[in-house]
């Protein structure tokens, strides 16, 4: 909302004296229910107005740095979970995660290629007649406990994405 004329009452002039003998002609306004535009609205959070100093060796300040670079998280926050002990919220080295992550997508991927091989290897034999129905049956089997370790697999990766959520 702008301050428009109409806005604007004048309530009563009075004389001020200023240094010197000099007096000016003040004008008082009076502004009815004006709202104040600029500047961020008020926070509804509690502030975090108290202050901690705390000292550590050289050391310890250089493995605090260290796991400060390895998580991705200020100081602040890594030394305010581990006094609070939040146990609710699990600390995530994210470089390591996604390094594991890597290996296990490179891993699937290569277990992959080998079913396809051993599927097509399959096709050709069956059509060859030649194919073994043991191998077909072993085949058979180890592809089902190749899913069951897939999906936990895919369960563990959930509840991991849910942690790093907190």
């Amino acid at each position: 909302m702008f301050l428009q004329q109409q806005d604007v009452f004048l309530l009563h002039k009075s004389h001020l004296p200023l240094v010197g003998g000099i007096e000016k002609l003040a004008t008082r306004f009076f502004v009815d229910n004006i709202k104040k535009i600029n500047g961020r609205p008020k926070s509804t959070a509690e502030t975090k107005s108290k202050f901690i100093n705390v000292r550590f060796t050289e050391t310890e300040f250089k493995s605090v740095l260290e796991v400060e670079k390895a998580l991705g998280i200020s100081k602040t926050e890594f030394i305010r979970m581990r006094a609070l002990s939040d146990t609710d919220k699990i600390i995530i080295n994210s470089k390591e995660l996604l390094h594991h992550l890597d290996h296990i997508g490179a891993d699937i991927g290569r277990v992959g290629n080998n079913i396809n091989q051993l599927a097509r290897h399959a096709n050709i034999l069956k059509l060859q007649g030649s194919l073994n129905n043991t191998v077909a049956e072993k085949f058979n089997s180890l592809f089902v406990d190749y899913i069951q370790v897939q999906q936990e697999l895919e369960g563990a990766l959930r509840k991991i994405i849910r942690a790093m959520g907190k």
